[in-house]
């Protein structure tokens, strides 16, 4: 009797050919985006910037225009339109910060960290995803305040005190400076929290950054408060959204900017080492 030894085809072959791990950069891209606009906090938390922006921009150049009449000679010679109505940006930065940290601690708090490391094992691609998302939608919101409070800052200034232009010397890098300013701290807020992890503690030392260290630093001898006054966030911020320089500034606001971002690259290259090395 013969017996029949045809190979029998399964109905069904598993691919075996697949990368280990389940996106290529595209789909963490897309991932984070949706974490990113799906969660209240990050709604709320760009209205607040866009309302501080805006609004506190629009109470200080009000306030500038009403007593005008009564700062002294020098004050008006020194004046700066355009660094008047972007000074809310220097408190929106404290909603911008808050949110970087919220896009990586949330993730460590709920335990939802291990499922995106699950899906993409390759740790430092989240990161770089999250930097993308998180930088673009900083960027842009951050330029749409500035724009919109500089030029409605203008409108409130106009006939009362000197006005600024786009199209005057440096006023148009001042202005724009306020998105790049924005995304460079959001983004060193982000480094914090993939270092830390935690919220609160996140938050704090971002917040101790801004404005625990510059009290610090008014405590010691004016020498060697002028010496790390120049490399805190804060004074750098102000340096970049002022249009008039001037040369008792300690750097340029381009190099300025660079230091800013030195800080952030360092803040995230470590939060990146420590993702690889540490347990979700």
């Amino acid at each position: 009797m013969s017996v029949n030894t045809a190979t029998i085809t399964p109905a069904y072959e598993p691919k075996t050919s697949l990368p280990p791990g389940h996106y290529g950069f595209g789909g963490v891209l897309a991932s984070e985006w949706t974490k990113l606009t799906s969660v209240r906090s990050t709604v709320w938390t760009l209205l607040i910037t866009v309302a501080v922006g805006i609004g506190l921009g629009a109470i200080v150049t009000s306030t500038q225009a009403s007593r005008w009449s009564r700062r002294s000679l020098v004050r008006q010679l020194n004046f700066d339109p355009t660094r008047s109505s972007l000074a809310g940006l220097l408190f929106a930065q404290l909603a911008i910060g808050v949110l970087a940290v919220l896009v990586v601690s949330s993730e460590y708090s709920t335990g939802t960290i291990r499922a995106t490391f699950a899906a993409v094992p390759r740790r430092p691609l989240v990161l770089v995803a999250k930097v993308t998302v998180f930088g673009t939608v900083t960027l842009v919101i951050g330029e749409a305040v500035a724009f919109i409070a500089f030029l409605l800052g203008q409108q409130i200034l106009a006939g009362r005190t000197p006005t600024a232009s786009l199209s005057d010397p440096a006023v148009a890098r001042a202005v724009s400076s306020g998105g790049l300013y924005l995304a460079a701290l959001g983004l060193l807020a982000l480094g914090l929290a993939t270092i830390i992890r935690h919220t609160a503690a996140s938050i704090s030392a971002f917040v101790g950054a801004l404005f625990i260290l510059p009290i610090i630093a008014a405590t010691l001898p004016t020498s060697i408060t002028n010496d790390i006054d120049r490399f805190l966030p804060a004074q750098i911020g102000t340096i970049m959204l002022t249009a008039h320089y001037h040369g008792t500034d300690p750097y340029g606001p381009w190099t300025s900017f660079a230091i800013l971002c030195g800080y952030a690259t360092a803040a995230l290259v470590a939060g990146g080492l420590l993702l690889v090395r540490r347990d979700a």
